[in-house]
């Protein structure tokens, strides 16, 4: 294979081949060998044969997978592509077939899963199709949205009724997400803008971005790509431009209540607007490791494909002489759509004029062919120009929609076109951080507002910015909740030990710093708030079963969501029985009695990143370490309050991209380039990581 392989001092890649085919082979060779392990467990997602492997653990995803028919999609959109992206997305898969062997016999995971070798009979990788990287994209979004909360939402409103939602509403300081932001040159001491930004995700191991560098003659980019993916999708500097983004909290995916029924001729049909109509349904069979195989009934209406409320099996539900989406049937029966799949297209013709990008106009065109995830973009060029940008497709239809599972018949959830996201010329300063004001208003749920105050707060008026400065915004720790704490604590009646906890709560400075005694006391009383909330007679029906699949678990487990949403329940608990202030003091009461474990908030929230075989003795772990931040916090490493102060939520890069010179940009990932464990380059920018140090995106050659 033609082309050049440059590695840095920590093993990232910047690869230089003749031709754009070309280095699409090199990237998906060099993706293989690095994190050939990750592309093999991705495969197996898209596929939905993880169960195959890992046995029960995987039929939740696997059955989801093949309902949403996930690689009947991709193959579906991969084949409406035009000439040269299918081209360009079959050479990159080229090359990963071609690196796929030895990369594999480097991955440690295989050997815990009993596949001893690639020469075993039990195990042949199967290779790559050329709609594989499609499937990975899709695969790695479709939770991304907010069609799972809408699962949750409509559990409150049966449990506890429509008028307790706005509790649950999880705009408040609670809130953890993603950062970026852009400032102008005439506040930079180069003259030329800067732009920076960290993506916050579940922390996984491997780590979900691979830094990269691509150059051919069409184009020179720097960026961070999904493994498996062709090209750089979300965070790249291409010499004259560079842009960056976070989730704009659009609602761009519908849950729809189904009505089922088998017709007097046998076929089975669903209820629509127009009365009734023909559903396509079959099965398909998941095997699974150590245990019989699963049938799973497939079910596509003019919505899209059911995704839950057939756990049960098609048949035995409608033998029972009721619908799926009736009670007698258990629980109901939900269709997703999505733009993805009602255009098939899932916006990988994007992603070539994105690489051959010169200036914040060439971004704004290639973007406007981006599909889902919607996204909130931050874009500058060597010119001077800045934009903002919310691209991504949203539906327009009714309010209702965006909240709650609808009513497949009723005519006001029907589609009725596209919505267009806004396109602003910045002057200034712009910061996107998952709020409201950034966000285009195309969904009802975003992040508090806090993030990106502060953020302005720290670029402040201040002139001469450089990309030090940016990095030290990356990593500030006040914490956002710090203030509604206080004023929820400083009216809290209590004496005693009790007394003591409230002083030691009102003195912290509000900084969540791993040496802090503060952080880690009032993390303590977060969680004991938290667990008196879930506590409380008034949301026992929010236990009961929701007759989901276990895949939905995270959305619909209620200390989990308690503690996402405490902020906002705290501001209107009061007018549904609950009493705040005494939950305050019990939570008080309780950190009293548990006398000094608090210790520090570096004691309690350890790095914790999750990988795809967890609760396998010998899995690839990191190293030990104390993060800092929390939710709340611009370095929103984040946990689960009222379950565990583990980290595993974080950013999962950071960057910082200067216009003026590129090789003056900075990045960092929590972990390393190389994916397999034992690899002088797994873990080797964790420290960086913690400590708010960074990397030059200079191609600095160690080794070719």
């Amino acid at each position: 294979m033609s082309g050049l392989v440059v590695r840095d001092s920590h093993g990232i890649p910047h690869l230089r081949a003749a031709t754009v085919l070309d280095l699409a082979r090199l990237q998906g060779l060099v993706t293989a060998e690095d994190r050939a392990w990750q592309l093999e467990w991705f495969r197996w997602r898209m596929e939905g044969r993880t169960a195959e492997y890992v046995g029960d653990d995987g039929v939740p995803w696997d059955r989801f997978a093949r309902q949403v028919r996930l690689e009947p999609t991709a193959r579906a959109c991969y084949e409406r592509l035009d000439e040269e992206t299918r081209a360009w997305v079959t050479a990159y898969v080229e090359g990963v077939n071609e690196g796929m062997p030895a990369g594999l016999e480097r991955a440690p995971e295989l050997g815990l899963l009993g596949l001893c070798g690639l020469h075993d009979d039990a195990f042949r990788p199967r290779p790559w199709e050329p709609w594989t990287p499609l499937g990975v994209f899709w695969a790695i979004h479709l939770l991304f949205g907010t069609f799972p909360a809408k699962l949750f939402n409509d559990h409150v409103v049966h449990r506890l009724g429509v008028d307790w939602l706005p509790l649950f509403h999880a705009e408040g300081v609670t809130q953890s997400g993603s950062n970026a932001w852009v400032v102008v040159g005439e506040r930079t001491a180069s003259g030329l803008p800067l732009i920076a930004g960290d993506p916050h995700r579940i922390i996984e191991l491997p780590g979900c971005y691979q830094q990269i560098g691509l150059a051919c003659d069409e184009f020179d980019v720097v960026g961070l790509a999904f493994p498996g993916v062709p090209g750089v999708q979300h965070f790249a500097h291409a010499g004259s431009v560079a842009w960056g983004i976070t989730n704009a909290m659009a609602d761009y995916q519908d849950l729809t209540r189904e009505e089922l029924r088998r017709h007097d001729d046998g076929f089975v049909e669903a209820r629509c607007v127009a009365g009734w109509a023909p559903v396509t349904h079959y099965l398909e069979t998941v095997r699974v490791r150590g245990a019989d195989a699963v049938e799973v009934p497939v079910v596509v209406t003019e919505r899209g494909p059911v995704v839950t409320g057939l756990e049960g099996g098609l048949e035995a539900a409608l033998s029972r002489g009721a619908s799926v989406g009736s009670p007698a049937a258990g629980a109901d029966c939900f269709s997703l759509r999505t733009p993805s799949q009602l255009a098939l297209d899932l916006g990988f013709e994007a992603f070539l004029p994105l690489l051959r990008s010169r200036t914040v106009d060439d971004v704004e065109s290639a973007l406007g062919r981006w599909v889902e995830p919607v996204n909130s973009a931050v874009v500058a060029d060597a010119g001077g120009r800045v934009r903002h940008l919310v691209v991504g497709r949203v539906a327009e239809r009714d309010a209702l929609n965006l909240e709650v599972p609808v009513d497949a018949w009723d005519p006001r959830h029907e589609w009725l076109g596209w919505r267009r996201g806004p396109a602003t010329e910045i002057h200034d300063v712009m910061v996107s951080a998952n709020d409201r004001r950034s966000g285009g208003g195309l969904g009802v749920e975003y992040a508090s507002p806090f993030r990106a105050d502060r953020i302005r707060d720290l670029v402040g008026d201040r002139h001469g910015l450089t990309p030090a400065d940016f990095l030290a915004i990356h990593v500030d720790t006040l914490n956002g909740q710090a203030q509604l704490m206080r004023e929820l604590v400083a009216a809290a009646e209590v004496s005693g030990a009790a007394a003591g906890v409230r002083d030691e709560l009102l003195a912290w400075d509000g900084r969540s710093v791993p040496d802090s005694r503060g952080a880690a006391v009032f993390a303590e009383w977060r969680h004991a708030f938290v667990r008196w909330l879930t506590e409380h007679r008034a949301l026992a029906p929010l236990h009961e079963p929701t007759g989901h699949s276990r895949l939905f678990t995270t959305w619909l487990t209620v200390p989990l969501q308690i503690g996402i949403g405490w902020p906002s329940m705290v501001r209107g608990a009061s007018g549904h029985g609950i009493d705040v202030a005494a939950g305050v003091a019990e939570a008080l009461a309780r950190v009293a009695l548990q006398g000094d474990e608090a210790t520090v908030w570096g004691d309690r929230h350890w790095f914790d990143p999750v990988h795809a075989l967890d609760g396998l003795g010998g899995v690839p772990t990191a190293p030990d370490a104390a993060v800092p931040g929390d939710k709340g916090c611009v370095l929103a490493a984040a946990s689960a309050p009222g379950v565990t102060d583990r980290c595993y939520v974080g950013p999962v890069a950071r960057y910082v991209w200067d216009l003026a010179d590129r090789d003056a940009s900075r990045w960092v990932v929590p972990m390393g380039s190389s994916g397999v464990e034992g690899d002088d380059h797994f873990a080797d920018q964790l420290p960086l990581w913690l400590t708010g140090g960074s990397l030059s995106t200079a191609a600095t050659a160690v080794r070719e």
